[in-house]
């Protein structure tokens, strides 16, 4: 790609996007600061000048995965909404996408303060898109608004995680996933204003 002239906001968000598009194909270990300025238009020193090392920027692109493609879905049913969400990041598990996480995490392992940085945008990201889940079940009176509370919003996400972290992290069959929503999430935030 040639270079093009840009600064400041419209420079960073080139550069954010190009590693997240290298985390998404290559995974953290092809994550190089030569292929992101190749791609962004721009060259190494301009990265540099606002990511110190390769971690820095894989954290900052992971923080723009996370943002991006876990948008909430509103199907206009709580339990449908929680099956989709729950889904894709069963059907993710089976992509490159899957080693970006582990693959930032022990790359910043040295850097106490970016592995820190790293756990917020996986907490934060996923208390997020359970909150807004949530606040449309609220709004339409499928659920009481005590079940707003990050803990509660994200059982799921927890119950599939340690579903994954139990079989080797792969795919789980989709009938984990209807119990998970039908047994235990469901009920839980049907409940949580008893």
């Amino acid at each position: 790609m040639a270079q093009v002239r840009r600064r400041g906001a419209v420079l960073e968000e080139a550069i954010l996007r190009a590693a997240a598009d290298e985390l998404t194909e290559s995974g953290y270990a092809g994550l190089t600061m030569d292929r992101v300025a190749q791609r962004a238009g721009t060259n190494k020193n301009a990265i540099y000048r606002r990511w110190p090392n390769r971690a820095a920027l894989g954290v900052a692109a992971y923080k723009l995965l996370v943002q991006t493609a876990l948008g909430p879905p509103d199907t206009g049913e709580l339990r449908t909404d929680v099956l989709a969400v729950l889904r894709r990041m069963n059907a993710d598990l089976a992509t490159p996408k899957a080693n970006v996480a582990a693959g930032l995490m022990a790359g910043a392992a040295e850097d106490p303060d970016l592995l820190a940085e790293l756990r917020n945008t996986v907490a934060d990201g996923a208390s997020a898109l359970w909150l807004t889940i949530l606040h449309h079940a609220v709004d339409r009176g499928e659920a009481p608004p005590e079940c707003l509370h990050p803990r509660v919003a994200t059982v799921a996400l927890t119950l599939l995680r340690n579903e994954f972290m139990t079989r080797g992290m792969t795919p789980v069959e989709d009938e984990v996933i209807l119990e998970i929503v039908d047994l235990v999430y469901l009920p839980l935030i049907r409940g949580a204003g008893r």
